[in-house]
């Protein structure tokens, strides 16, 4: 059986599934590597895998030590506009056998962990702006 690499995968990802740029997928890579050191610590040597709230956690950090105040307008460009596209995403390389799950992994997992205004747009803003704009998030979610 020939194992297929990465950059052929995503060949046919891109192909089956076109929502997403390519790109978008070399950084989920990037942010699941990040992610993975940034548990290290944390885990127990055999415990390797990464829950979708982890995941999602440290594609946001990721993201905005990448590409800070931008974060949300690359993330948008290739086409991902909710945390549920990252689970989509993830799925599509499960399925090509590119990342492995645990039988409880489920796509929905990824639903609505965070709001991409919070989680990108928030951070960079002023002081006074963040503390309103957290109040009015509050308010939202009342």
């Amino acid at each position: 059986m020939n194992k297929v690499g990465f950059s052929e995968a995503l060949d046919g990802i891109v192909e089956r599934d076109p929502r997403y740029d390519r790109e978008s997928y070399l950084f989920l890579r990037d942010a699941l590597d990040y992610t993975i050191k940034r548990l290290k610590k944390d885990q127990t040597p055999n415990d390797r895998h990464v829950s979708p709230p982890q995941l999602l956690e440290g594609i946001r950090v990721y993201a905005l030590k990448e590409f800070g105040p931008m974060a949300p307008t690359v993330l948008d460009y290739w086409g991902i506009h909710e945390s549920l596209d990252f689970g989509n995403m993830v799925f599509n390389l499960v399925e090509s056998g590119i990342f492995g799950k645990t039988e409880n992994d489920r796509v929905e997992d990824f639903r609505d962990v965070y709001d991409f205004h919070s989680a990108f747009v928030i951070p960079f803003l002023p002081a006074a702006g963040r503390a309103a704009a957290m109040a009015t998030a509050d308010v939202a979610t009342s």
